[in-house]
């Protein structure tokens, strides 16, 4: 039996982004961020969002100010927050950027 692909109507403009965007590695997030990354969820775990009923374990460390590349500001841990990956998605979407 095949397997049965995934309907995915924007795919191909998910692709076309990805290409453009670079790898995760070229944009900081690479073994170095995955370290600190799992450092600090571990100091931090549970969500720092701002719902106080949320108090569910953190997945994702975000940029409090979007960094833009800025190197200074992406490792700067002050900006630095522990949220869910909902959290994580729902501000970003606010921000205007994408959730993936």
């Amino acid at each position: 039996m095949s397997p049965v692909s995934t309907f995915r109507p924007h795919g191909n403009l998910q692709a076309s982004h990805d290409r453009q965007r670079g790898s995760a590695a070229s944009r900081g997030y690479g073994r170095r961020w995955q370290r600190v990354r799992t450092q600090f969820l571990l100091e931090h775990p549970v969500c720092q969002c701002d719902d106080p009923e949320c108090q569910r374990p953190a997945t994702e460390v975000d940029h409090i100010q979007p960094h833009r590349g800025d190197y200074d500001l992406f490792w700067d841990e002050a900006n630095w927050q522990a949220l869910t990956k909902e959290c994580h998605s729902r501000k970003t979407r606010r921000e205007g950027g994408r959730t993936y």
